[in-house]
């Protein structure tokens, strides 16, 4: 199976360089097409600039566009085709699935699971009832060695930003006891709305025979009540078989073993690819991703890194203006423009959230939102500044007008004898 998501991924690779418009740099395609551009061109269907000896290529024959776009389009069937095939294989092995917190996303994303899959939850509260809805089994919090004894093949800690490290601490002991027993480690996932930090707990404090994928669906149960269509799933592959990749996209091994090769596409791999825990460890986080894709998702393989930075400006800017507009206490009015509707939207969607998400999207992404804080309270500042540099203009402008001195009466009777004079024929009469 490992081998047709090497299939999927090298149509993937060749699409995305059709679709650019020529060759991926590093493949030996693109080492071709840099040959091609070094040199003069000896036709009329191309153009070219010279700048100081340096051929650009402007743009490409007509030809050569119609044929690449019939690449395009022909890979994009291919892609099509083993997609279905990936499906089709994944579906035949489904996984069973724990949850660790059934609060209300963890409800939101057991719904669908149970579609896919057996899946067992737990939480501090007895959700028997709701679980039993769904198709699913709960167990307590408190009794983690039957949780782990369901043969789970993947568990997600569904927990707060602020407990989660806790949550990590209380899982570990009973994981550790788990596959020191000779089990197979899960495959740990987390759903976070920040990623280097959860990244960073799980490789410090999860055993090692614990395979790790960071993720974050970047929705929940307001914007995906209709569906998960479209909408984006962030992940990273953070530790595979005991090899941890960085957001350079070097690898690490634990047993310092770091030895890595590239295929003819460019893309980085570890020698341990060809093992056979390797193989299954892969394939075990190809179907948890299935799903996702499968429910119509858009798949964003992103670091970390990258995502903490994006998120910082977009979803924590979005909820620290909602919260700021919210504790102005803005309520409706008869005259509401759209845009003003809009902003109580907003309002309501950030803080329908709890605070302590909001708090965990700032101090466990710190670096990221106090740069953004300060960002917007510059920006508040240039904008209140540009106010008040246009009043002090709008101030001098009346100034001057009322400082122009008034005509006396005598002086505007002249100004008219002055003008009607002017205005005289030679015998004496107006015109």
């Amino acid at each position: 199976m490992s081998r047709r998501f090497d299939k999927l991924d090298q149509i993937r690779h060749a699409a995305l360089s059709s679709s650019a418009g020529g060759a991926v740099p590093g493949s030996p395609d693109d080492q071709d097409e840099s040959q091609r551009v070094s040199s003069v061109p000896s036709t009329p269907n191309m153009a070219f600039v010279n700048n100081n000896n340096n051929n650009v290529r402007m743009a490409p024959p007509a030809g050569r566009l119609e044929e690449l776009k019939q690449k395009e389009a022909e890979l994009a069937k291919q892609l099509a085709a083993v997609r279905m095939e990936k499906l089709s294989a994944l579906r035949s092995k489904p996984l069973t699935i724990g949850i660790i917190g059934f609060g209300r996303f963890g409800q939101f994303i057991a719904r669908t699971f149970a579609k896919h899959g057996r899946v067992v939850v737990t939480s501090r509260s007895d959700y028997t009832e709701v679980a039993d809805a769904m198709g699913a089994k709960y167990v307590p919090l408190d009794d983690m060695t039957s949780f782990l004894q369901e043969d789970l093949d993947v568990v997600i800690l569904a927990t707060s930003i602020v407990s989660f490290e806790s949550t990590v601490q209380k899982l570990v002991p009973s994981l550790k006891k788990y596959v020191e027993s000779g089990n197979k480690g899960p495959l740990v996932v987390d759903v976070l709305s920040v990623k280097e930090h959860a990244r960073q707990i799980m490789l410090e404090k999860l055993p090692e025979e614990c395979d790790i994928l960071c993720t974050h669906p970047m929705f929940g149960p307001d914007s995906g009540k209709n569906g998960w269509h479209n909408l984006n799933f962030v992940y990273e592959k953070t530790r595979v078989d005991k090899v941890v990749f960085d957001h350079d996209e070097r690898l690490d091994n634990h047993e310092n073993d770091t030895d890595t090769f590239r295929d003819n596409s460019g893309a980085l791999h570890s020698i341990h690819e060809d093992n056979e825990a390797h193989i299954e460890a892969m394939d075990r986080i190809e179907r948890f991703l299935s799903i996702w894709e499968e429910e119509g998702c858009r798949m964003v393989p992103m670091s970390c890194k990258s995502h903490d930075e994006y998120a910082a400006n977009s979803q924590f800017i979005t909820h620290l203006m909602g919260r700021i507009l919210g504790a102005q206490g803005l309520s409706k009015t008869p005259i509401d423009t759209k845009g003003f509707e809009s902003v109580l939207k907003l309002i309501d969607s950030t803080t329908a959230d709890s605070f302590d998400l909001f708090y965990g999207l700032y101090k466990y992404n710190q670096k990221n939102s106090l740069h953004t804080i300060k960002q917007l309270q510059a920006a508040m500042e240039d904008v209140v500044e540009n106010l008040q540099l246009l009043e002090q203009e709008d101030m001098k402008k009346q100034q001057r007008i009322h400082q122009q001195p008034e005509q006396s009466k005598e002086e505007v009777s002249a100004a008219m004898v002055g003008k009607m004079s002017t205005n005289r024929t030679p015998d004496g009469h107006h015109p």
